[in-house]
């Protein structure tokens, strides 16, 4: 394993709580080593999009394997040759789709209840911090 990498001056070894570990292709990789640093407690606010953007893009491929399921099984209905693989396939795309669909519809009021539990957190901590500190 690789010594670990010094900041310019020389006095620091890492970034204030992280570690610095070797991959197997000899470069270095820096790696929180708490979980202090979570995408909840960041003290930086973060768009819409930065919050939503995940359960959205499951929302869409849910959508779009759905209706790639409704085709296929239509065309179990309509096209006489390969009927058993369009009958099989089908359903498979048509609940692989309603799952990641209903996945990614119900992951956007978890994230919304998890905003509120930080926002309850940090006014309770800045309430905490202006009683106790006087």
């Amino acid at each position: 394993m690789e010594a670990p990498a010094r900041s310019p001056d020389g006095s620091e070894q890492c970034p204030q709580g992280r570690e610095l570990m070797a991959s197997s292709t000899g470069s270095t990789l820096c790696v929180s080593s708490s979980r202090s640093e979570s995408v909840w407690t960041s003290s930086t606010p973060r768009s819409r999009w930065d919050i939503y953007r995940k359960p959205l893009v499951v929302v869409a491929v849910g959508v779009a394997t759905f209706l790639l399921g409704v085709v296929i099984t239509s065309l179990a209905c309509f096209l006489k040759e390969h009927k058993k693989v369009y009958k099989m396939s089908g359903p498979a795309f048509l609940s692989l789709g309603l799952m990641l669909l209903v996945c990614g519809l119900v992951w956007v009021p978890i994230i919304r209840k998890k905003q509120k539990q930080r926002q309850k957190s940090q006014f309770l901590q800045s309430l905490k911090s202006f009683f106790f500190n006087r």
